[in-house]
């Protein structure tokens, strides 16, 4: 249920930090020196200081000179070390189908003229070192800039240390007064809380003293701010003083700047209605923020009904704890790190088991929900709602891991994930959850059975048939137990692709034909979609005509359910078979159309596959320096996912013989002239240029 509420809630239009820079043109001069000259720029300073907003606001302004442009990351609510590289990696829409996700990005960033910035890197100190430092070592164009609580300690590191925004002098008259950052930042942030708020004569001491108590931290003056809307600035400046020198007093050992934002911090917490607190607290647990139906189903219960949810919230908006951000989906609230942290801290010993079993059970529900391997109307949908609530699902994940008997329920959500997995390319980091959800779920269930194929599917898209293997013959085992029945046709469809890969395709195919009938027994729907795209794709080229009867069966099914994702597939399976039917005209329209969903859901796997085959019909038609510029695009993201044409080998013969043409047609030089430029363009106009050139 959805609450509602008597007054408008206050949101904030923008998409992040960008919009929220305020003065620094010192700070920003002097990080772009510095910048120019170093490989390596990291920005420290206490929390709170606005070193991404510095970050940031650096990365627009020289982000031209980067042929290959500007890419974010953001680390804060990554838990796990384990997980940066992969994360790192899907930021720039590599696919880590090898394994190592670092050393693939040591070899796509080896050419590349970039700027790459890791965000809050304090809690993953030592992994971002070592990455860093292997990046910078074979990237030798790349450009680091990090922001981080202390040093990354890499060799070659330019520090630069974020200050405090400048604070005057109360003494100062007006105008030297309305300079200082701090005051301006102040009087922005206070009219937006308090419209009509000016800086005059009559305040312009007051709002000075303020900055300076408040040591010109940007956090500390946004909550100070944001209470003009129900305290005047005098009273304001004294309920402020009041509390820091009461902080000053106990006598904590703490850095004086760390001492200000935290003793503001509690001043904040203090100020906040007792259930204002309460969802402060509860929504830390959700590193990603949460939409107002997520809020109500975690942080209601235990003093706070679902009812007065959006209340609170609005609330805490007001306060300038929480920032509604408008969406195409409605309003996602958030929280800054240090804010976020400082709730977690603000957590009842008592609460905290209960907040997170419900945490757990509500993102159960919403990954079973959106799943994206089931033949639905709204799988985009689906996608786009698992991408936003990514950093969500890791927090709830790690939570399950902690607790025993919730072990069964992450091994589900990590599980529940494979089409998501499989689209986003994010193979390392799903084998990462389910390998460890599987240590800690032994028993021959359903549920275990289910992973192991799932594991041994994303194993064998990294090429690892080994890990495969013994996975698959586990699954089978326990798939044949009474009451797991439901399971065998999903091993046994995943033995049939784990045949082809070892070089076994009769023995494949009839495992896949195997599986494809008791999907259709069963009534499975989805199953039967994805055993025909296995058997329509492998059997492209010794078969075409089977294999375009199946692909026809699949696209008639997609279609039928309007399932945009799985008929993209379709498409392409399609096209394979029409190509080595040799119905040119057809198998471009297919492809073509294939290539245009990709762009939906980011899907590199099957748009580079698109790339492929149209190379080999420019060829066909004789434009061998088209098909030169695609083979080009084709190959980057061929690496980009760790893999090739010549490992799939139903793309193998066409794509050595499109090459040689080329090149035999266009001469060596000017072959590799349109190759080049192929393989230099962002991928986000590759499609494009493909399918309009």
């Amino acid at each position: 249920m959805s609450a509602t509420g008597s007054r408008p809630l206050p949101t904030v239009d923008h998409a992040g930090e960008l919009s929220s820079f305020v003065g620094r043109r010192h700070e920003l001069a002097t990080a772009r020196r510095m910048l120019a000259q170093a490989r390596l720029l990291t920005l420290t300073g206490t929390g709170g200081v606005g070193k991404t907003r510095l970050a940031l606001r650096l990365a627009e302004t020289v982000g031209g000179a980067y042929k290959d442009g500007v890419e974010r990351v953001e680390l804060a609510t990554l838990e796990s070390g384990d997980l940066l590289g992969p994360a790192v990696a899907a930021t720039l829409g590599l696919c880590d189908e090898g394994g190592d996700s670092v050393t693939l990005l040591m070899e796509y960033l080896s050419d590349k003229r970039m700027l790459l910035v890791l965000d809050n890197c304090e809690h993953l100190l030592d992994d971002c070192a070592q990455l860093v430092d292997r990046l910078l070592r074979r990237a030798p164009h790349l450009r680091v800039l990090a922001t981080s609580r202390q040093t990354l300690g890499v060799y070659g590191e330019q520090v630069l240390a974020v200050p405090s925004l400048s604070v005057p002098d109360p003494a100062y008259p007006l105008r030297d007064i309305a300079r200082h950052d701090s005051v301006r930042l102040f009087v922005d942030r206070a009219s937006t809380a308090l419209p009509g708020f000016t800086l005059d004569t009559a305040n312009a001491a007051c709002v000075a003293r303020l900055a300076q108590r408040l040591e010109g931290i940007p956090l500390a003056i946004e909550l100070a701010a944001a209470r003009l809307r129900t305290l005047p600035p005098e009273r304001l400046l004294s309920d402020l003083d009041a509390c820091l020198d009461a902080g000053a007093e106990s006598g904590t050992v703490t850095l004086p700047r760390h001492r200000t934002l935290r003793e503001t911090m509690d001043w904040s917490f203090r100020l906040c209605s007792p259930g204002e607190q309460r969802m402060w607290a509860r929504l830390s647990v959700l590193p990603g923020g949460a939409d107002l139906e997520t809020a109500e189903e975690v942080c209601a219960g235990d003093g706070i009904d679902p009812g007065e949810v959006f209340d609170l919230l609005s609330g805490l908006v007001d306060k300038s704890v929480v920032t509604g951000e408008r969406r195409a989906g409605g309003i996602r609230y958030r929280m800054l790190e240090s804010i976020r942290a400082y709730g977690a801290g603000r957590l009842e010993a008592g609460e905290t088991r209960a907040l997170r079993r419900r945490c757990v059970g509500h993102y159960r529900e919403l990954v079973e929900r959106n799943r994206v391997d089931q033949v639905v109307p709204d799988q985009v949908e689906r996608y786009r709602t698992l991408q936003g609530e990514r950093p969500n699902v890791r927090a709830v994940l790690d939570l399950s891991l902690g607790d025993p008997a919730q072990a069964s329920v992450g091994l589900e959500v990590a599980t529940s994930l494979w089409g998501y997995w499989l689209i986003t390319g994010a193979f390392t980091e799903g084998r990462y959850w389910i390998g460890r959800c599987l240590e800690r779920v032994p028993a021959p269930t359903a549920t275990r059975a289910t992973a192991l194929w799932v594991d041994a599917m994303l194993a064998l898209r990294q090429g690892d048939a080994a890990a495969a293997t013994p996975r698959l013959e586990e699954c089978q085992v326990i798939a044949r137990l009474p009451g797991n029945e439901d399971v065998l046709p999903y091993a046994i469809r995943t033995s049939g692709v784990l045949a082809y890969t070892t070089g076994e395709p009769e023995r494949g195919m009839a495992l896949l034909e195997e599986a494809l009938a008791l999907h259709r027994a069963a009534g499975d729907v989805s199953g039967v979609v994805f055993a025909l795209y296995y058997l329509a794709a492998y059997g492209s080229v010794e078969d075409p005509d089977s294999s375009a009867a199946l692909g026809e069966e699949l696209l008639e099914l997609c279609e039928a359910h309007h399932a945009v994702v799985c008929r993209g597939y379709a498409q392409l399976s399609l096209g394979l078979a029409s190509w080595n039917q040799g119905d040119l005209r057809r198998t471009e329209a297919l492809v073509s159309a294939a290539a245009r969903f990709t762009e939906e859901v980011n899907d590199r796997w099957c748009l580079t596959q698109c790339l492929e085959v149209l190379a080999w019909a420019a060829g066909a038609r004789d434009d061998h320096r088209r098909a030169a510029w695609l083979l080009g695009a084709a190959h980057s993201m061929w690496q980009a996912v760790d893999a090739s044409p010549r490992r799939l080998w139903y793309h193998a013969v066409w794509h050595e013989r499109c090459e040689e043409q080329a090149r035999r047609t266009l001469g060596e030089r000017a072959f590799r002239a349109a190759f080049l430029e192929g393989s230099r363009q962002r991928v986000a106009s590759r499609a494009v240029h493909a399918l309009s050139v």
